[in-house]
């Protein structure tokens, strides 16, 4: 029986109303794309551009790709002001901004997680989460022994699902995220929770690495959202 003509070879299949709905045009690019790879700037008191990283500030949205680049053309180039037809002020930083908003949020989303019993934390408990494959996520302290993270990767690369890595926070940022001392070793579990964390590293991949550059002579599994 041959496919339907809507998914065979060399055809797209109609976009439903809310892939539709999630799109937004990339004010630097011109390229419409879904929300999720983007970021939302608003024009807040004065006419200074400043990011809305939860789309939900009142105003007309400005749209940039979530990438460094994007955001500092977007700034050198007087796209916010074009875009909205006004004159806007976007601070040089704005790039900078956007990277530890997104930072805060990514700890503030392991906070919910952990209140949420999506979290696992410790060596054994995340070995066994990476062994019965149901981790999304390996998340693991940035200032870690080497030696450990050695052996929680080798755990993770046999897993039969295994999770995406992320190196972006140290032990203390952890466990101030996640109400607890010494966090090396965090599992996130598969799972809604996981998916709306993933979308915000994938945005944070835009304007940092996800893994600190001395990892890289361990040969960690790839990176989530690059």
């Amino acid at each position: 029986m041959s496919a339907p003509a809507s998914i065979t070879a060399g055809t797209k299949a109609p976009r439903t109303l809310a892939q539709v709905a999630r799109e937004r045009r990339d004010i630097v690019s011109g390229q419409v794309m879904d929300e999720g790879a983007l970021v939302r700037f608003v024009a807040g008191p004065g006419g200074l551009v400043v990011p809305d990283l939860a789309r939900k500030l009142p105003g007309r949205g400005l749209w940039v790709a979530a990438d460094r680049a994007s955001v500092e053309t977007a700034v050198k180039k007087g796209a916010f002001s074009r875009a909205a037809k006004a004159k806007l002020a976007a601070s040089a930083d704005l790039a900078d901004q956007v990277e530890s908003l997104l930072r805060r949020r990514l700890l503030d989303g392991l906070g919910l997680a952990k209140r949420a019993g999506e979290l696992i934390s410790g060596f054994e408990k995340v070995a066994s989460t990476l062994n019965a494959g149901k981790a999304a996520w390996l998340i693991e302290a940035s200032d870690g022994a080497a030696d450990g993270r050695r052996k929680i990767l080798n755990v993770a690369r046999k897993s039969p699902k295994p999770p995406q890595l992320c190196g972006l926070f140290d032990a203390e940022e952890l466990g101030l995220a996640l109400g607890a001392e010494n966090v090396i070793h965090t599992a996130f579990l598969a799972g809604r929770g996981a998916d709306r964390w993933t979308n915000d590293v994938r945005r944070l991949s835009g304007f940092r690495p996800l893994l600190p550059e001395s990892w890289r002579e361990e040969k960690p599994p790839e990176a989530g959202g690059t």
